[in-house]
């Protein structure tokens, strides 16, 4: 059997934003074009990932790790979505599906892990 959604409750969220409404905050579009590496390390540690996965991807080694934090941002906020639609995004638009995660975990202002819980 293939699992190509995350179970979730009756309560599933939405994306604050799309992942082409990268303009929605000017400031963060201008971080995301110019310098993405960057960016993408910094939003890993605010996950508590490892900070070298996103370099792997954003230059283009391995693609399925802005696959796997799309579905690690959706699951850990229990967002509504397929698997499916975390592929095709995040081959398609690695850019902008970093800049998306960014503005959700930035929009919710909720802890994305037990580093913020701490630092609080």
């Amino acid at each position: 059997m293939v699992v190509v959604s995350q179970p979730g409750s009756d309560a599933a969220a939405e994306w604050a934003s799309g992942v082409c409404d990268c303009c929605q905050d000017k400031r963060q579009c201008c971080l995301w074009f110019w310098c993405c590496p960057c960016s993408a390390c910094r939003l890993s540690r605010t996950l508590d990932q490892c900070l070298c996965l996103p370099l792997l991807d954003v230059c283009g080694c391995i693609r399925p790790i802005s696959f796997s934090m799309r579905v690690l941002v959706r699951q850990r906020y229990g967002i509504r979505g397929t698997m499916c639609r975390d592929c095709l995004c995040s081959t398609f638009c690695v850019p902008c599906v970093w800049c998306q995660m960014s503005r959700e975990v930035s929009d919710r202002k909720l802890p994305a892990g037990l580093g913020d819980l701490i630092s609080r």
